[in-house]
Order: structure tokens, then C-alpha cells, then sequence
């Protein structure tokens, strides 16, 4: 799980001001983070098929974001790609 200080800190980093968290850049990069320790959760823990729903989910809604701004944005989209090392 993710602490107010690292969500405050991805926030300041990706949407400019701890007010702007609506830019996709910051729930790109909140959902990252969330997906990354419940990959971890769902290594250790491999029965727990409650939290790799979860987790499915949320790659999906990754997915949406990250295919809403190469639509409408690709240079906003190749910037929060190289930032947090998505794709190659």
C-alpha cells in the first residue's frame, strides 16, 4: 500500500500542484504505484484471488488512461511512458 507521503510526493511530481490530481499523468502514475505492491502482494500471497481481481481492474483502468492520452495527447502520453518506464 502506498502512504500519504509517496502519494503526495507522485502528485507534486506528475500534476504540478498537491491540488491537481485529476491530469491523467497523476492517475497513471497513483495507479503505477498501487499496481506495483499489489503485484507484490499477489507474489506472495497466491491464493488471493480477491486482490488479483483487484489488481486485473486496475491495469484495466491503466489501460483506459494511458489509451486516452495517446488519442488526445501523444507527447503528454510519450512523457508519463518514459517517466515511469511503462513500455520500451
Amino acid at each position: 500500500m502506498i502512504t500519504k507521503e509517496q502519494k503526495a510526493e507522485i502528485i507534486a511530481k506528475h500534476g504540478g500542484t498537491a491540488a491537481n490530481t485529476g491530469k491523467p499523468e497523476v492517475q497513471i502514475a497513483l495507479l503505477t504505484a498501487h499496481i506495483a505492491a499489489l503485484s507484490q502482494h499477489c507474489a506472495t500471497h497466491k491464493k488471493d484471488h480477491h486482490s488479483r481481481r483487484g489488481l486485473i481492474m486496475l491495469v484495466a483502468k491503466r489501460k483506459n488512461l494511458l489509451s486516452y492520452l495517446q488519442k488526445n495527447e501523444i507527447h503528454r502520453y510519450r512523457e508519463i511512458i518514459a517517466a515511469l518506464g511503462l513500455r520500451k
